[in-house]
């Protein structure tokens, strides 16, 4: 039996929003093959090894979206779930909370009603075009999901939109009840096995004042279209389409990586790595700085 070791050493991103930190990860990649195998099978179990790697380095070091990479607009921050796949803008004095049944959420620290939730269902779908036309999609969804038995819907306004390969419903609608009104966006889009809703709204009487804002929340919302093309490419054994998607990964990574990344000090390439080495066998350093001299005396 006949083994091949590929140790990848892999570079993770600090949580840093503007500016990519790395440290080491050391991850072995151990590939079998018996000893019949042909020359390119052999070459595909290599290969197999590098374009998990860099799968991994693209995921690691690469923004989830290019929301990251482009910069955030002034008094807004950004949130980005890298397990699940998704990230968006909310206002910087908004606070993150818990909601029930929601994967995230932030609200007004004074205004607890003007807030952004998110949540996903499982989904079989891979594309937000197969549950139907956005005229049929959303009154169903605003009238028989989102609205209560007492209150009534109005939609305002429907767009679709299209970013990096991925396609986004959102639209404005407002739900009134005998003694309150609503209004919010709502942003809906599938993607890694996931049908995601974002919500951001208000009280209807502050809707015309916030509206603005609130809508740069609902236009921000991207789905991870990266971590969903390493997924469908990870049981390729096609030698040629292995160099292909390794050489696509890397163009991919060399477009958006940090002109000058932020690495930690004490990591490889900082600029305390290696600054106080391990000494020699046989020297002991006392680290208790002049205590003793203090017991002597």
């Amino acid at each position: 039996m006949a083994a091949t070791s590929l140790s990848l050493s892999l570079g993770l991103p600090a949580n840093n929003l503007n500016r990519h930190a790395a440290f080491p990860l050391h991850n072995i990649i151990t590939c079998s093959a018996s000893e019949n195998t042909s020359p390119n099978q052999e070459r595909c179990f290599m290969r197999r090894p590098f374009l998990l790697g860099a799968g991994a380095l693209s995921l690691s070091l690469l923004p989830v979206s290019p929301l990251l990479a482009q910069g955030k607009p002034d008094n807004y921050e950004i949130f980005v779930d890298k397990q699940d796949g998704y990230s968006y803008y909310y206002p910087s004095d908004w606070r993150e909370f818990d909601f029930r049944g929601h994967d995230s959420a932030f609200k007004d620290r004074y205004l607890q009603l003007q807030n952004v939730r998110l949540s996903f269902i499982p989904t079989d779908k891979s594309d937000i075009h197969d549950l139907g036309p956005i005229e049929e999609v959303v009154p169903d969804l605003v009238k028989h999901v989102y609205s209560a038995p007492n209150q009534v819907a109005n939609i305002m306004e429907m767009k679709e939109r299209s970013t990096e390969g991925k396609n986004y419903f959102t639209f404005e609608y407002v739900l009134t009840s005998p003694n309150f009104s609503r209004a919010a966006f709502a942003t809906i889009a599938i993607g890694n096995g996931r049908h995601y809703t974002l919500i951001v709204g208000a009280n209807e009487r502050r809707w015309r004042k916030f509206r603005n804002k609130l809508k740069v929340v609902a236009d921000s919302f991207q789905a991870d279209a990266l971590r969903e093309r390493f997924e469908t490419n990870k049981h390729v054994e096609d030698v040629e389409t292995i160099d292909r998607l390794v050489a696509d990964g890397e163009a991919t990574y060399n477009k958006w990586r940090h002109p000058d990344p932020y690495i930690v000090p004490w990591a490889p390439g900082g600029s305390k790595f290696n600054r106080n080495p391990v000494p020699p066998e046989g020297i002991e350093i006392v680290y208790d700085y002049g205590k003793e001299e203090a017991e002597l005396v």
